[in-house]
């Protein structure tokens, strides 16, 4: 091992309403203080009870991906599991995300996932578990 992961950074229009998002589906702490960075009001912070640290990084002209349009690809997407789909679903079209892929094309008359994108545009499942 070389390395160690801090946090996973996503690109967004607006840092601290995007952590606000994310707090709302995870918990935790929006820009809790730590050693290994500032905040301001370039970049904003979630530490996640679980441990996991998201971070959210201001970019000016952010273009959001298009799922599933290769040509504004998604790049990467976050996976988050569920004990109820049907109520996380619409726990998260509340808080501001838009449902992508309602997982009907799964053959199964219950979906396992669902695809959607956060308020900046950013792809995420959730996936029943």
């Amino acid at each position: 091992m070389i390395a160690e992961l801090q946090c996973v950074v996503l690109d967004c229009p607006d840092p601290l309403e995007l952590a606000g998002f994310y707090r709302s589906l995870l918990g935790g702490a929006v820009n809790q203080p730590d050693r290994r960075w500032a905040v301001d009001e370039d970049w904003a912070t979630l530490h996640t009870p679980s441990g996991s640290v998201l971070a959210f990084q201001r970019v000016t002209d952010h273009r959001p991906p298009r799922w599933p349009d290769p040509a504004r690809p998604q790049q990467f997407h976050l996976d988050f599991g569920v004990p109820d789909l049907g109520r996380a679903h619409e726990q998260v079209l509340t808080r501001g995300a838009t449902l992508l892929d309602d997982g009907s094309g799964q053959g199964s008359a219950e979906p396992a996932w669902r695809v959607y994108a956060d308020p900046a545009g950013h792809p995420f499942c959730l996936v029943r578990h």
